[in-house]
């Protein structure tokens, strides 16, 4: 089970994360800044070690059963990637025959995966994939790449 550090400790690499990727989105000025995509990935980190926990806190008998007989934890973080696809659907904006925001909408749903990524405790991973989002964002502005419909931002 998590103590009470370990989730504190995984909640604020949630935090940092998000705001990492965030303040990219923030400084190009899109919908979803600093503050939604460190609330999204700190929502999602919780959600996670709820999932993590829950075989813990329900146990009845051996662990070990309740954990094999339990797929919860799955299911949350399974949640969490439909739950996101919900909200970044609310970013995205039609202008006539173009597609806005669909690239803040996308980072919102990577923020997602990347609270969830710190919630189970994968931090390197977590912030190396946050940095790459972030160089990735800046690079492919840099260049020129657009989305298909409209300028996909």
């Amino acid at each position: 089970m998590l103590s009470l550090n370990d989730m504190l400790l995984r909640l604020g690499a949630a935090v940092v994360v998000g705001a990492a990727v965030g303040l990219e989105r923030e400084l190009m000025g899109k919908e979803a800044g600093i503050r939604t995509d460190l609330m999204v990935a700190a929502g999602a980190a919780i959600f996670t070690m709820v999932g993590i926990t829950l075989p813990y806190i329900i146990q009845v008998g051996n662990l070990a059963d309740v954990v094999a007989r339990n797929s919860g934890f799955l299911t949350v973080i399974g949640n969490i990637v439909v739950g996101i696809g919900f909200l970044g659907a609310g970013v995205i904006l039609h202008e006539g025959n173009k597609v806005r925001s669909l690239t803040t909408a996308a980072t919102v749903w990577v923020v997602a995966a990347l609270g969830v990524l710190c919630g189970i405790g994968l931090f390197a991973f977590a912030f190396l994939s946050a940095i790459g989002l972030d160089v990735i964002l800046f690079l492919t502005r840099k260049i020129g790449l657009k989305g298909q419909q409209g300028n996909g931002e």
